[in-house]
């Protein structure tokens, strides 16, 4: 058994780690400052994390347990006693968003006019309205399944929602079990019910909704005429959803992919029973029979199953409900650059740049979603396509969004004749589908279409375009912390560097030569690169900080990433710590690390922002004797990011791009808003503002973010 490279006691479990993250996310919800809309948005992500968290890390772990592995976890737990630990932590989060959505949530929104009710709450009008759409519109698609001797237990797909329905044969008394899927898949989750049955107070109602589980389980006597229904209950199954793949050639990891793609949709092993309270015993131990589950693998949900599909009222018309509108804008450095406002007349031809020679003369430093990513990512790729000077485009993809402008570029690019790459990561998880048939409409098109590193995952953002000036080749170059997705570019805030140095555009040369073809690169000119020199690189910054503190010189490093479980990172930021360096760390979701540990981790702070935007940027600051340097780029402080991804981290050179950033940070680790302080025993707080200071306060971090960027290019 190896040594831990951390004593278990001051490792915090990365599952357990990854529950507190997401009960920080249901605490958006719960949280009475936040718009009641808004309040659905967060406790369906609550319910949609939770989903991929079984589908994944809970499956991982059952899989470990069945298979006889006693290997310990870091912090010196078995999978069982890990398996039990999630279970104990989950409940009482559970009850928690059940308890705000029936005692909170649907009363507030009721009123503000809007009603989701239950079927039994509905009046003569909308019962016969919602009876109509049931014949109209569900009966024909549902399939009844019987469950006796001669029909064995039917096989139910992942995270479907089913009705157990309970049936007597009035001619024999014999009592009959029944599945009916509820097809959410094809139909909304919640069926919406025209306003003007809601009798009396009809003038008031806004959106008036029923659960569609509910329509179908209340209309059960037209699916078994002649039977009588002695009962309905809810049910939910969660399956082992992650994808097994060999290391295989592009070819062949294709057709894995797609029979792992299969296999899923068809599902693993079950995972999770959720089931509505009011079963009965003798149904539940039915159905833990038929899904072969443990005991504690069963949840008893107080309240409606898969709570995700409340997302969707974030499309009811009601903006008071809602945050106000974010609206980005363009990088003011940019402006100039916008073919579209030559389009519109508000931009002269003669005053237009190309964005080739505003980056000529400086880097441009990107905040998004405050920097809007159509008028920069996008500007840079879509001028790169129609520019007869350009050469080739190489780029990687790892997710990217429906009807991508990226992807409409680089098929423009390859039809005007010009040498176009895409490296598309087909192991991105949940989303192989989606990038199977992105990289199959580019390999149409004439894109030279490559899926990555042999046994690694491509995770790294970055872009090169080579353009011919005066008879020589000139790079400019895109680095990024975010995907190339234009709809996740207005939720998650993500920075990007868009630049023409030498030395990025030779080191981004030699980093797609070696993920297209045999290159053995062991190092970069600027570049910190996984799994080649990115963990050593990190490893010596830290080091450089103890030493300079040790040297009386001062230490100190500033990290915002989204989680660190890395074991040795851990270990030496513990040595930092000890060694008097200030580490001051803005971690959004895992962090096994404990802070402020008497004689361990005194001089460690960790933070963590859960707010409107997804906090998705990794900046990396250390303070070098007085000589800070500042780096980011796609990589956590994980395992898998330093030794088993591909993965670029990149310096920052320019002066006030460094000030912006370091302003950045600052903003982080002094909100009131939508910080958490962490505490040794992996416990968060809340930092508390009321009031006017924090009506200030929220304005100051929208406002402050917003206005970072103008000094960056100055």
């Amino acid at each position: 058994m190896r040594e831990p490279v951390v004593a278990p006691e001051l490792y915090i479990n990365r599952e357990l780690s990854w529950i507190a993250f997401n009960s920080r996310v249901l605490a958006q919800a719960l949280d009475p400052r936040t718009p009641l809309l808004e309040q659905a948005k967060f406790s369906a992500i609550f319910s949609n994390n939770l989903d991929e968290f079984f589908m994944v890390r809970v499956a991982s772990l059952k899989s470990q347990l069945e298979a006889g592995v006693d290997t310990l976890s870091d912090d010196g737990l078995t999978p069982k006693q890990q398996l039990q630990a999630i279970h104990e932590r989950l409940r009482p989060l559970l009850e928690q968003q059940q308890a705000h959505y029936r005692g909170h949530m649907k009363r507030s929104l009721a009123e503000h006019g809007v009603h989701l009710l239950d079927y039994q709450r509905l009046n003569k009008a909308q019962k016969q309205w919602a009876d109509d759409y049931f014949k109209t519109a569900i009966f024909p698609v549902l399939t009844p399944l019987a469950v006796d001797p001669a029909h064995p237990f039917p096989f139910m797909s992942n995270l479907s929602l089913n009705v157990a329905a309970l049936i007597r044969d009035p001619d024999t008394g014999q009592q009959q079990f029944a599945r009916v899927k509820v097809p959410q898949k094809n139909l909304p989750r919640f069926v919406e019910i025209p306003t003007e049955l809601s009798g009396r107070n009809a003038k008031d109602v806004v959106y008036c909704a029923v659960p569609l589980e509910q329509v179908v389980a209340f209309n059960l006597q037209l699916l078994f005429p002649g039977m009588t229904i002695e009962g309905h209950y809810f049910f939910r199954i969660t399956r082992d959803a992650d994808l097994e793949l060999r290391d295989l050639e592009a070819d062949d990891l294709m057709e894995a992919l797609q029979e792992g793609l299969r296999k899923r949709r068809r599902g693993g092993e079950v995972v999770r029973l959720e089931v509505a309270d009011e079963m009965p015993e003798e149904v539940v131990e039915q159905l833990v029979e038929a899904t072969d589950v443990e005991p504690e693998d069963l949840y008893r949900i107080n309240g409606p199953l898969g709570l995700d599909d409340l997302m969707s009222l974030l499309a009811i018309p009601l903006p008071q409900l809602k945050d106000k509108p974010h609206i980005g804008r363009t990088n003011v450095a940019l402006a100039r650059t916008q073919k579209s406002r030559l389009e519109d007349g508000s931009l002269k031809a003669e005053d237009f740049q190309s964005i080739f020679a505003v980056l000529r003369r400086n880097d441009v430093l990107l905040h998004h979603p405050y920097d809007l990513f159509a008028t920069s990512v996008e500007e840079f790729i879509n001028q790169a396509a129609d520019d007869p000077s350009v050469m080739a485009i190489k780029m990687t993809l790892y997710r990217t969004s429906k009807n991508s402008p990226i992807i409409s570029a680089l098929i423009r690019a390859a039809e005007n004749g010009k040498q176009v790459m895409a490296l598309v990561e087909l192991k991105a998880r949940f989303d192989e589908d989606n990038n199977i048939q992105w990289a199959r409409q580019l390999e149409r098109s004439g894109v030279h279409v490559v899926y990555g590193v042999l046994g690694l995952k491509t995770h790294t953002k970055i872009m090169l375009v080579v353009r011919k000036e005066k008879e020589r080749l000139r790079s400019y170059v895109h680095i990024g912390t975010g995907n190339y997705n234009s709809k996740t570019s207005s939720l998650y805030t993500d920075i990007g560097l868009l630049s023409a140095n030498e030395d990025l555009g030779k080191d981004l040369v030699e980093l797609f030569n070696y993920l297209t073809g045999f290159s053995k690169q062991q190092s970069f000119r600027r570049l910190l690169v996984a799994p080649v020199t990115l963990r050593k690189g990190m490893e010596g910054l830290i080091q450089r900080e103890i030493d300079h503190a040790r040297a009386g010189l001062g230490g100190s490093i500033r990290a915002k990433m989204n989680s660190l479980v890395d074991p040795p990172i851990i270990a030496l930021l513990y040595a930092a710590s000890q060694a008097g360096v200030t580490v001051e760390l803005v971690i959004r979701g895992m962090c096994s690390l404990r802070p402020g540990v008497p004689g361990v981790s005194d001089n460690i702070k960790v933070v963590s922002v859960i707010g409107r935007f997804l906090e998705h940027s990794r900046l990396f600051r250390f303070g070098n004797g007085g000589e800070p340097e500042m780096y980011f780029g796609s990589a956590d402080w994980m395992p898998r990011n330093l030794d088993r991804r591909v993965e670029a981290v990149a310096p920052i050179k320019d002066p006030a791009q460094h000030l912006v950033l370091d302003r950045l940070l600052d903003t982080y680790l002094n909100d009131n808003v939508a910080a958490w302080d962490m505490q040794p025993d992996g416990t968060f707080i809340q930092r508390q503002a009321e009031g006017e200071e924090h009506c200030a306060q929220l304005d100051l971090i929208n406002g402050w973010r917003t206005s970072l960027q103008p000094s960056a290019n100055a």
